[in-house]
């Protein structure tokens, strides 16, 4: 098969995804175009059958802001033309879902078919935005397949939008031998003294990862366990989080990496990864975290409870509850058999339920069914 791959290139669940979905394809043999307008982070090597197309964006006067969306349509017209596409697979529904609509109408008979992956905040966010509802259910129909990353955001979907086609559910996935617990790379003594755990977050640091809980969770766990709080990631309330460490006087135990490319480098440094968002879709980088073997301490909302066993591989608290998610981290952290426990179950939930090879099989067997669909 020759897929065309849309998606934002920039850190983000949804890219991060395609990404790694184009590289195991790529790597199976399958021909992969990528098209966007920038390479995605996560490409960082050549791959034989992995190819990247740039969308020049017109800069005119007369447009306020470029025409980004249209650009984006006739740059994926040209390549399904010029490479014989079958399928377009777009990732995040605005805009990406309506340009395949429009390059699908540029090329006419022998277009190929389009497949939409629903992420999250395409829908929960900038979807249910009435300035572009009717535009994001009209894409999604026009979709000739359409997956969600959880069974959450597939109701979550169903509840916002009137869609008239079945939504596969294919979950995210990881690389469990990238990810892993035995990742040399990561030195524990370059963030903490031997007597202290290190409790991580890795995020966007956009409003819905609630930066600012972290560091209340963490400033409670310090008082009772010599601890560091290692945050990587970048975005709008990361200077909050970090304001908020130096009033509540823990800024000393913060350790602020900025972006990082190579997240599975400081992974394992972690003994317990805290993500208390107010909803996750999904949850990749939990995901990515359990994978290292490191369990997760977050909130009990949207589609996380799909990837933390509660009481296995983590636990989830109410949605807000600083004190409960304190406690399990503390009870967890001071008994070092309970935490090697859930060390262990943290790893056995990725490699048995999400594992990239298992789920890669779902997105080759959906491709092969909406190929056949006449």
């Amino acid at each position: 098969m020759k897929i065309g791959i849309t998606c934002y290139p920039v850190r983000g669940g949804s890219g991060v995804v395609a990404t790694e979905l184009g590289l195991h394809l790529a790597k199976r043999g399958f021909e992969i175009h990528f098209i966007s307008y920038n390479i995605p982070f996560r490409l960082q090597e050549y791959i034989p059958n992995l190819f990247y197309h740039q969308v020049e964006v017109m800069n005119y006067p007369l447009f306020k802001y470029p025409p980004y969306t249209l650009t984006l349509a006739a740059k994926m017209a040209e390549v399904a033309r010029g490479w014989g596409l079958d399928i377009f697979h777009v990732h995040y529904a605005i805009p990406h879902a309506a340009c395949a609509y429009l390059a699908k109408g540029i090329i006419g008979e022998g277009a190929p078919k389009v497949i939409t992956t629903l992420h999250g905040t395409d829908i929960t966010l900038v979807g249910i935005d009435e300035s572009f509802k009717s535009i994001t259910e009209f894409s999604i129909n026009s979709s000739d397949g359409i997956t969600t990353v959880s069974r959450y955001l597939k109701t979550q979907t169903e509840r916002a939008f009137q869609i008239a086609k079945d939504m596969r559910v294919v979950y995210n996935f990881v690389d469990t031998d990238k990810f892993t617990p035995r990742q040399q790379a990561c030195q524990r003594s370059q963030f903490a003294t031997t007597e202290e755990k290190i409790i991580m977050h890795i995020s966007n640091f956009r409003p819905v990862k609630r930066a600012e809980d972290v560091v209340k969770i963490f400033d409670l766990v310090s008082r009772e366990i010599p601890s560091k709080l290692v945050l990587a990631g970048d975005g709008p309330d990361a200077a909050k989080a970090l304001s908020l460490a130096e009033r509540l006087g823990v800024k000393e135990k913060v350790i602020f990496l900025g972006s990082q490319n190579a997240v599975e480098n400081i992974l394992p440094c972690a003994d317990i990864f805290l993500l208390p968002s107010q909803e996750e879709s999904f949850g990749l980088a939990a995901l990515e975290a359990l994978s290292c073997g490191v369990p997760v301490v977050g909130y009990k909302s949207g589609g996380l409870v799909e990837v933390v066993e509660d009481g296995e591989s983590g636990f989830l608290v109410k949605l807000g509850d600083a004190v409960a998610a304190k406690d399990k981290i503390v009870e967890t952290l001071r008994d070092a058999d309970k935490l090697h426990y859930h060390r262990q179950k943290a790893r056995e939930r990725a490699v048995n339920h999400f594992n990239a090879p298992d789920i890669i099989k779902h997105y080759i067997s959906y491709y092969e069914e909406i190929l056949n669909v006449r």
